[in-house]
């Protein structure tokens, strides 16, 4: 058996918010959408565990509106069996004759003592160094590969790229944080630049420009935290013609690991509109290798 509830929240809208668009359009941030939601479960339901997040999907764009400095939206939760708890984010627009509820994302968050000892290792082996193919300055990335604005230009230096495999810097600026965000779910903003760097591994090997659209599981070992410095590891695990899944994970300079994630899944979302630039097109189509990660 399954319970369910809806719940209205209100989005507070930060300045940030305006670098992040798509086609022209502010939108929310997936890591926003995981937040939000880990925030509005945290407040109702503490036996909840926020660090692991599984079976999350990214459904719909939430647009923002230009100069919004709040927004309406719905959480939605279904209890299982299992004691886990389903959140759904939600959107509601009058239409003449009805109301219509869009969905935005949904994150499966389990029972906290249903829990086993999280692992601190890396689930990636970085086995030996090896030289890149590719070598991005971070300003290139954000002017021609992943065009956010300076508040998401979380890729810093050199963002290196051979095989199936991508490894860069990363910095979280130090905007501060909404005073009711747990303080175990860290900076959002690593998390996002390690999507960019698996978006523009993805370019490298198909003709659209991949965003997430879901991932399999999500653990916060160590918060990050704002202005902390950080490393990215991203390694391409499969590829159908539409679709691209990554595992990555950060971490800090020491080899500590702060986030692994799991199957990320990233598909083009713009129709056919978006392709990557030609210089990066097919410059990584050969097998991925083994071995590429310097440290």
């Amino acid at each position: 058996m399954t319970s369910s509830s809806q719940t209205p929240l209100v989005l507070a809208i930060q300045p940030w918010f305006a670098d992040h668009c798509f086609n022209g359009t502010t939108v929310l941030p997936a890591v926003e959408t995981m937040a939000l939601l880990a925030v509005a479960v945290a407040e109702a339901h503490p036996e909840i565990a926020l660090q692991v997040m599984e079976e999350v999907r990214f459904s719909k764009f939430l647009e923002i509106p230009p100069g919004a400095t709040a927004m309406e939206v719905i959480l939605e939760g279904v209890r299982h069996e299992d004691g886990s708890l389903q959140a759904r984010l939600l959107s509601r627009k009058q239409l003449k004759m009805a109301t219509r509820l869009t969905e935005h994302g949904e994150v499966r968050f389990p029972l906290a003592a249903s829990l086993p000892e999280l692992t601190t290792e890396s689930p990636l082996d970085p086995g030996a160094a090896d030289s890149a193919v590719i070598e991005i300055p971070a300003a290139r990335v954000y002017a021609e590969l992943v065009p956010f604005g300076p508040g998401y230009h979380t890729l810093q230096g050199t963002l290196h790229l051979s095989g199936g495999k991508a490894w860069g810097s990363l910095r979280a600026p130090t905007f501060a944080a909404p005073a009711n965000l747990p303080k175990s779910l860290g900076s959002p903003f690593p998390l996002d630049g390690a999507f960019h760097a698996a978006c523009v591994l993805g370019q490298c090997v198909v003709d659209f420009v991949p965003f997430p659209v879901g991932l399999d599981r999500r653990v916060i070992l160590r918060p990050t935290q704002p202005g902390g410095n950080y490393l990215v590891r991203v390694e391409l695990r499969g590829q159908t013609r539409n679709e691209l899944v990554f595992d990555l994970e950060i971490l800090d300079d020491t080899g500590r690991v702060y986030e692994t994630v799991s199957g990320v899944r990233m598909r083009d979302v713009s129709g056919g509109r978006s392709k990557p630039p030609g210089w990066i097109r097919n410059s990584l189509a050969s097998p991925p290798k083994q071995g590429v990660f310097p440290w």
